[in-house]
């Protein structure tokens, strides 16, 4: 690939590699049926194409349900990372893994039943990423969108967390921010039926901080700068929470054209 905003993006990624793998959280269950449900496509045997793939979250909550997954993504070591944690799971054969930009898929036309974006396609051009999608669908295949959100409106601690973030990070993008709202991936689809899935998920305090990390207003700050502010999170929420648990609201956003 030449470098461009892309491959420049797959570079910030790669740096927070084993972060994003250890902390980002997976989707609940409900996304999946509500997915099966809205494109009317059977996970067990679908063919999908997962772009911007990460370390796997997706792909491999995918396979796992009988999908044959071809993930995508601009980033060399999130993929190795991606491929390492599929080649650990039991019974799972290997994937085919392609280091390519979504906006060009080196892929033939009319090949998948699904094409998904998860927590990605706001990377993305919005016009050229989906005309790629639509030419490596089948005639009934659906692109889909999901972004996992912490919902911060629904706990005044997180609102607060969030609200620390805000203030400290220039490049922070979330819920404290006033003009914040989900990636616009609906106004590209003829037809697309949204909805909002919620969930909670408990995990440990460093948990959450490692989650934190991974994200890429975290990367663009220097060590020391990341390596404070991570403390000071973890000082606030070790005085509220001393028992080091945390039971997170969050919802995910899903977006499925048929």
């Amino acid at each position: 690939m030449s470098g461009g905003p892309i491959e420049d993006l797959g570079r910030v990624f790669d740096r927070v590699a084993d972060t994003y793998d250890a902390g980002r959280p997976a989707y609940p269950d409900e996304v999946f049926r509500a997915l099966s449900e809205v494109s009317g496509i059977d996970l067990d045997g679908a063919t999908a194409i997962d772009v911007g793939a990460g370390t796997g979250i997706l792909t491999r909550a995918l396979r796992a349900r009988g999908s044959q997954v071809i993930a995508v993504d601009a980033g060399a070591e999130m993929l190795a990372r991606l491929v390492a944690r599929a080649a650990e799971e039991e019974g799972v054969p290997g994937l085919a893994a392609v280091l390519a930009d979504g906006n060009a898929l080196p892929l033939a036309d009319g090949v998948a039943d699904l094409v998904t974006y998860a927590q990605s396609w706001h990377w993305l051009d919005p016009v050229a990423s989906i005309a790629e999608a639509r030419r490596v669908l089948r005639p009934e295949g659906s692109i889909v969108g999901c972004w996992n959100f912490n919902h911060a409106a629904a706990a005044d601690w997180l609102a607060a967390y969030e609200a620390r973030l805000a203030e400290e990070v220039p490049a922070y993008c979330g819920p404290a921010v006033e003009q914040w709202s989900v990636p616009p991936i609906a106004a590209a689809f003829e037809v697309v039926e949204e909805r909002w899935i919620p969930w909670t998920r408990l995990i440990g305090i460093e948990d959450l901080l490692l989650d934190l990390r991974s994200h890429s207003y975290m990367a663009a700050l220097s060590l020391e700068a990341a390596d404070d502010l991570v403390d000071r999170q973890r000082a606030e929420l070790r005085a509220e929470f001393p028992e080091g648990l945390l039971s997170v609201p969050m919802r995910v956003y899903l977006a499925v054209g048929r």
